[in-house]
């Protein structure tokens, strides 16, 4: 059987990245072929039709299940290369080297710290605080965020590192009356913990929503995405013991990480 896997080392990392850059934009014929190509074989190993450490079929298999030329096929395979899905391999073929990642599970039911859900997810774990600044609510942002117009408010926004992997991205607003001494460092240690240890905070309740929403430039910036494109959000307001919001955030997570679990009881 002939093996064309040698030729896929030709091409060069410049090269590699204007095909990723292409997939972004498929204005041409021939990229839209070799993108269409690229997620059909994508969605066979994710659904383990090409399980992890297998071959995936050899070059001449491929072009004549997919009618194309060699020279889209390769282009395939370099843009699956270039997310992490295949390696070739001199002499032998295109093997699979994806593995899925180990999700996170987060529960909706329960207020726990993003330090709390890692331990028990036992994965390592980071904060890295991208914005810290004081400012005061106006009539658009009381709007968006509940908070009243007048009320003084600390923005903060910060990305949450799973593994080394730049997972999630945060934007929270606090109420600044209500975490008075709150500082970046301990924002990037947890400012759940800073609330209930020294400020003395109780905190209660918190309302939850999960939706999807489109990756934006913003997250493709700061976070590890891949070639995701859409994102799981899940945006809370925080209540106190006295009843009074004094956060609300929206936490933007790469989709393939996260699994979010809760527990239902239909009413008697």
């Amino acid at each position: 059987m002939s093996n064309r896997a040698d030729l896929y080392y030709t091409s060069e990392r410049h090269h590699q990245l204007r095909l990723y850059f292409d997939t972004k934009g498929k204005g041409s014929a021939l990229q839209a072929v070799y993108y269409n190509i690229y997620e059909d074989l994508r969605d066979k190993i994710l659904e383990r039709v090409y399980p992890y450490q297998t071959y995936i079929p050899s070059e001449s298999e491929l072009v004549k299940l997919y009618q194309c030329s060699h020279n889209t096929l390769r282009k395939s395979i370099s843009v699956l290369m270039l997310h992490g899905f295949v390696q070739p391999i001199r002499g032998k073929g295109v093997l699979v080297i994806y593995q899925p990642e180990r999700r996170a599970n987060f529960v909706l039911g329960d207020i726990e710290t993003f330090k709390e859900a890692a331990a028990r997810n036992n994965l390592q774990a980071t904060t890295k605080v991208r914005v810290f600044e004081h400012l005061t609510a106006d009539e658009n942002l009381a709007a968006e965020t509940g908070f009243a117009a007048g009320d003084e408010l600390i923005y903060l926004e910060r990305v949450r590192m799973f593994d080394g992997k730049a997972l999630i991205r945060d934007k929270s607003y606090f109420l600044a009356s209500a975490l008075p001494g709150l500082t970046a460092s301990i924002a990037e240690d947890s400012v759940y913990a800073y609330a209930e240890d020294v400020v003395g905070m109780k905190i209660a309740t918190s309302n939850r929503t999960v939706t999807m929403d489109y990756a934006l430039a913003e997250d493709r910036a700061t976070m590890d995405l891949l070639d995701f494109d859409m994102l799981a959000v899940v945006t809370n307001r925080t209540f106190n013991s006295q009843g009074v919001m004094f956060e609300t955030t929206q936490s933007r997570h790469r989709p393939d990480y996260f699994t979010f679990h809760n527990t239902a009881v239909r009413g008697y």
